[in-house]
C-alpha cells in the first residue's frame, strides 16, 4: 500500500484539475480549485489568530462549506484538527476542552454560550464562525511546512460509553487509509457520488471529506440525517452510495413506503450496526446491496468488510490487517470455537494509532505486544468470516449464560414502537444478574412494557429476556451518538417488572 500524502496530493490536483468536482453543497458545486483556495483562506485566518503548526484546534461546527474548508485548512497548515460534537455541554464539554490542551476553539455562533458556561472561554481563545457559507478564496497560496504522513492530523474522541472519552491520535496516514478502506468496501468507481450526512466529528464523516483526493468521486454534503426526506434527497442528488451507522437501517425500514424507495441510483449501502433480521428486508425494499464492516478509529476506521453478502457477518480483514479472536488467556480461537476479544495487527507501519493523547495507561492497555486489543467481542464462523458481538464489558451473566447487550438491543430495536434501547445488568436475587432494558419510543408511539415483553419472548432465549423494562424520553449520548450507559438512572421511576411464575413443588 503506497501512502501518497493528503495535503500534497490535494494541492497537485487543485493545480492540475481545478474544475474537477469535490462536493455538492447547499451553495452549489465545489471544485478542487474552490476548496483549495478556501482552505488557504482558513489557514491564514488560523495563523492570524495565533495558531501554529502542531497546535490543537478544537472545532465545534456542524457540517457546512465553511467547516469543510476549515478542516482542510487545518490539515494543510500542519495543525491538529480536534473535532467535537457541537451539542456537547457541561462537564462533557469541559472534559473535551481540557483533555486535548487546545490553543484555539473554532465554533458556530450558537455554541458560544455552552463553551462560556463550562468555563472554556476563560482558558483559550475562540474564533466564532458567524457565516457557515464557503469563505472567500485566498488570493495567494498558503506556503507552510508540508505535514509528514506520520504526523498527527487529528485527535478524535472515543465514544465514552462507560466513562469519560479518550482522544485517539489519528495521523495523516490513518486518515488516508480510512478513506481507502471506504473505496475498498464500497467498490467505488470513477464518477460515483457518495451521500454524506455523517458529522465531520465522527470517523465516518472524517474519512469521507478526504476521499475525493484519493479517488475520482464526489460527495453530496448534508448537515444532518433526515429519515423522512432521505430517499427523495438521495434520488434527486443522483447519489450512488450511502452510509449506515447503528440503527439507520432499521430507522429507514420503519418509514412508510414511498415512491422514492426504488427511485434512486444507489448501488451499495456500506457501514456497521445492521441487525441481521433487517439485512434482507432492507435490500429487498430499497434495491440496494448492503455491505457490513467492522472497525475502530484506533485502526484507521475499517478493519474488516463483508463483500460476500453473508448476513450477520462483518467480513474478512482488509489487505493491510490481520485479525485474531483471543480468549481470556490470550489464546487464539478458531472458527466455531467461541467468542473472544478481537485483536488487530498490521504489516503496514502506522496503520494502527500511536496511542491516546495524554493517557499512557489507556494506551498501554490497548497497544500490547501481541497487537491492538479492541475491547470488542468477536467470533469466527465456519467460513472464516468475523462476527461481532458487542463490547467485551457490555455483557452480563444471567442464569449461567453470558448475555450480550448488543444482541438483545438489536432485537428490541426491531419492535415497531421502539426507537432505540439499552440493556444493563442489575443484581439478581440469588447471585449473577437480571436484565433491565431501557427503551425510547418512536415519536408519537406508545410502548406498553407487558406487550413489549411478550413480543421479545417470541424472539429471545429465556435467559436473554429482560426482567425489568423502563421507558425513557431521551438517552444520554456520546459525541458519536452512542448511549452512555453509566449515566442511565440507577433506580428508574418508571420500572416494569416481569413477575416470574412460581414453580410448583
Amino acid at each position: 500500500m503506497q501512502i501518497v500524502g493528503l495535503t500534497n496530493t490535494f494541492r497537485d490536483l487543485a493545480r492540475e484539475t481545478p474544475a474537477r468536482p469535490f462536493a455538492h453543497t447547499s451553495q452549489g458545486l465545489l471544485t478542487f480549485a474552490d476548496l483549495s483556495a478556501q482552505a488557504d483562506t482558513m489557514a491564514f485566518r488560523l495563523e492570524a489568530a495565533g495558531a501554529r503548526p502542531g497546535d490543537r484546534i478544537l472545532v465545534m461546527m456542524r457540517n457546512s462549506p465553511a467547516a469543510l474548508a476549515l478542516v482542510h485548512g487545518i490539515l494543510r497548515a500542519g495543525m491538529v484538527w480536534v473535532p467535537a460534537n457541537p451539542a456537547l455541554v457541561g462537564d462533557a464539554l469541559a472534559h473535551a476542552i481540557s483533555l486535548v490542551e487546545a490553543s484555539l476553539i473554532v465554533c458556530d455562533r450558537d455554541v458560544v454560550s455552552a463553551i462560556e458556561a463550562c468555563g472554556g472561554a476563560n482558558r483559550l481563545a475562540m474564533m466564532v464562525m458567524d457565516d457557515t457559507s464557503a469563505p472567500p478564496p485566498s488570493p495567494r497560496g498558503y506556503e507552510g511546512p508540508t505535514p509528514n504522513p506520520r504526523d498527527i492530523a487529528a485527535l478524535m474522541y472515543t465514544s465514552g460509553t462507560t466513562g469519560p472519552s479518550k482522544a485517539v491520535m489519528v495521523t495523516h496516514q490513518m486518515l488516508e487509509l480510512a478513506a481507502r478502506s471506504v473505496a475498498y468496501c464500497a467498490s467505488l468507481e470513477t464518477g460515483d457520488d457518495l451521500y454524506m450526512w455523517e458529522p465531520f466529528y465522527h470517523i465516518g464523516g472524517a474519512q469521507l471529506i478526504v476521499l475525493p483526493i484519493l479517488h475520482d468521486v464526489t460527495l453530496t454534503l448534508r448537515d444532518r440525517f433526515s429519515a423522512s426526506a432521505f430517499w427523495e434527497d438521495v434520488s434527486k442528488s443522483r447519489c450512488t452510495h450511502i452510509h449506515h451507522l447503528g440503527g439507520i437501517v432499521q430507522i429507514l425500514l420503519k418509514q412508510p413506503p414511498s415512491e422514492w424507495d426504488r427511485k434512486h441510483d444507489v448501488r451499495i449501502a456500506w457501514g456497521g450496526g445492521c441487525s441481521p433480521d433487517a439485512w434482507r428486508p432492507f435490500e429487498a425494499r430499497f434495491g440496494v446491496e448492503l455491505r457490513e464492516c467492522y472497525g475502530m478509529t484506533e485502526a484507521s476506521s475499517l478493519t474488516t468488510c463483508n463483500v460476500e453478502g453473508v448476513v450477520g457477518a462483518v467480513g474478512r480483514p482488509l489487505p493491510w490487517f490481520t485479525v485474531e479472536v483471543k480468549d481470556e488467556a490470550g489464546e487464539p480461537l478458531g472458527p466455531g470455537k467461541g467468542r473472544g476479544e478481537i485483536v488487530v495487527n498490521t504489516d503496514l507501519p502506522g496503520a494502527i494509532f500511536p496511542g491516546y493523547y495524554n493517557n499512557a495507561e489507556a494506551s498501554a492497555k490497548a497497544l500490547r505486544s501481541d497487537g491492538f486489543h479492541t475491547g470488542d467481542m468477536g467470533s469466527w464462523d465456519e467460513t472464516g468470516m468475523l462476527r461481532f458481538h458487542g463490547r467485551v464489558g457490555d455483557s452480563i451473566r444471567v442464569r449461567g449464560e453470558n448475555v450480550s447487550a448488543y444482541e438483545v438491543e438489536s432485537v428490541a430495536n426491531r419492535h415497531p414502537s421502539v426507537s432505540e434501547s439499552a440493556m444493563v445488568g442489575v443484581p439478581g436475587e440469588i447471585g449473577e444478574y437480571d436484565i433491565l432494558l431501557f427503551v425510547r419510543p418512536d415519536a408519537g408511539a406508545e410502548i406498553r412494557p407487558d406487550e413489549l415483553s411478550a413480543w421479545l419472548a417470541e424472539r429471545l432465549a429465556p435467559y436473554q429476556r429482560p426482567r425489568f423494562i423502563s421507558r425513557i424520553a431521551e438517552f444520554p449520548k456520546t459525541p458519536s451518538q452512542r448511549i452512555q450507559k453509566h449515566r442511565l438512572p440507577k433506580h428508574p421511576a418508571d420500572l416494569w417488572e416481569q413477575r416470574r411464575a412460581k414453580q410448583k413443588p
